[in-house]
């Protein structure tokens, strides 16, 4: 009786089968199991808007994209990107969205659904398959308590204006920052004075303080009473 294979390729062999090929079938299998809980894939998904198909070979590690434990995605995408894995796999993912290019990427399995990158989302998202859909475990560590948090680099939201940076009876005590920079011209209604949108800029300077119309370029000191 022939060997069967699992979900992610890993041969079984039938008792009284494979005499002499035991070991090379082993060293394989293990290999698989290598790739699959470690296994790091940089796989280029350059180019106009298509769907790149990430599959599995059965008792080979070549061939078996899918079943890479961290996929990084690189190259110039110049429309959008679905990439897909095989439908009825279980296991966990990282993702890294090392694309250039302001369009999106989505990472789904073939017949399911999946997480999409926006497009200005460059970031890793950590999945996992449940053998139907690809589930971002990242879109539910909002509530995640830690303490101190030292970033060595940009801190970005997951989309354009969408979250809040503490809340109304849970506010920051005190804000330090450099210029500060406002803008609401993304918005699909302006302020709730007169309705415009505006851009500006607000900076120190050694005695004033000074506000710059981005979108004029007219500029500004606030008039100060000394007290």
């Amino acid at each position: 009786m022939a060997s069967s294979y699992t979900d992610l390729g890993v041969e079984l062999i039938t008792t009284g089968e494979k005499a002499g090929l035991w070991g090379q079938i082993t060293n394989t299998n293990l290999q698989i199991m290598e790739q699959e809980s470690g296994g790091f894939l940089a796989k280029s998904i350059a180019g106009g808007a298509q769907t790149t198909p990430l599959g599995i070979t059965d008792g080979a590690t070549t061939g078996s994209d899918a079943r890479n434990a961290i996929i990084e995605l690189t190259g110039t995408i110049t429309g959008n990107q679905i990439v897909t894995v095989p439908d009825s796999i279980q296991k966990n993912y990282v993702v890294f969205n090392n694309t250039s290019g302001a369009f999106t990427v989505q990472f789904k399995t073939v017949s399911g659904t999946g997480p999409t990158f926006s497009t200005t989302n460059k970031s890793t998202k950590i999945l996992y398959s449940n053998g139907t859909n690809i589930i971002d475990v990242t879109a539910n560590l909002g509530d995640l308590a830690v303490g101190a948090v030292t970033a060595t680099g940009h801190v970005l939201p997951g989309a354009n204006d969408t979250y809040d940076l503490g809340a109304v009876g849970n506010v920051w005590r005190n804000v330090y920052t450099g210029d500060l920079h406002l803008n609401n011209e993304h918005k699909t209604e302006g302020n709730i004075i007169d309705g415009s949108k505006g851009s500006w800029t607000l900076q120190e300077g050694a005695k004033d303080i000074y506000l710059i119309n981005n979108k004029s370029n007219e500029k500004f000191r606030l008039k100060l009473e000394k007290i």
